[in-house]
C-alpha cells in the first residue's frame, strides 16, 4: 500500500501565498499522473492542476497564473506553489496519484492513491 501525505497547509490573508507538498515515497510506477484536487464545504471535489510523467502540467481556469505544480522525482514529491490567494481558494487540498496517462482530464474516481489532505484558509 502506497502511503501518500499532504503537507504545508495553513491560514493566510488574501493575496498570500502557501506551499502545499505531497510525498509519497513507496510510489514508483514511472508513468503516472499526480493530481491536487481541492474540495470546499457543500461543493464537490474539484481537479486544481495535474502533472504527467512528461512534466506537462495543466490548471483549472480559476488558478492559472496563481499555482504553480511542480515535481521532484527524486524525492518522489510534489509540489503546489499558490500564490495570490485568494478566498474563494479555501479547501481541503488533496493530492493523488493515478497509474497511466493524464493528458486528457481524468476523473477522480480514478486516481488509486489519495492523501488525507491538508486544510488551505484564505481570508479576506
Amino acid at each position: 500500500q502506497v502511503q501518500v501525505a499532504e503537507s504545508g497547509g495553513g491560514s493566510v490573508q488574501a493575496g498570500g501565498s502557501l506551499t502545499l507538498s505531497c510525498a509519497a515515497p513507496g510510489y514508483t510506477v514511472s508513468r503516472r499522473c499526480m493530481g491536487w484536487f481541492r474540495q470546499a464545504p457543500g461543493k464537490e471535489r474539484e481537479e486544481v492542476a495535474r502533472m504527467d510523467s512528461l512534466d506537462r502540467s495543466f490548471y483549472v481556469d480559476s488558478v492559472k497564473g496563481r499555482f504553480t505544480i511542480s515535481q521532484t522525482v527524486a524525492q518522489n514529491t510534489l509540489y503546489l506553489q499558490m500564490n495570490s490567494l485568494k478566498p474563494e481558494d479555501t479547501a481541503m487540498y488533496y493530492c493523488a496519484y493515478y497509474s497511466g496517462r493524464c493528458y486528457n482530464q481524468v476523473p477522480a474516481g480514478a486516481y488509486d492513491y489519495w492523501g488525507p489532505g491538508t486544510q488551505v484558509t484564505v481570508s479576506s
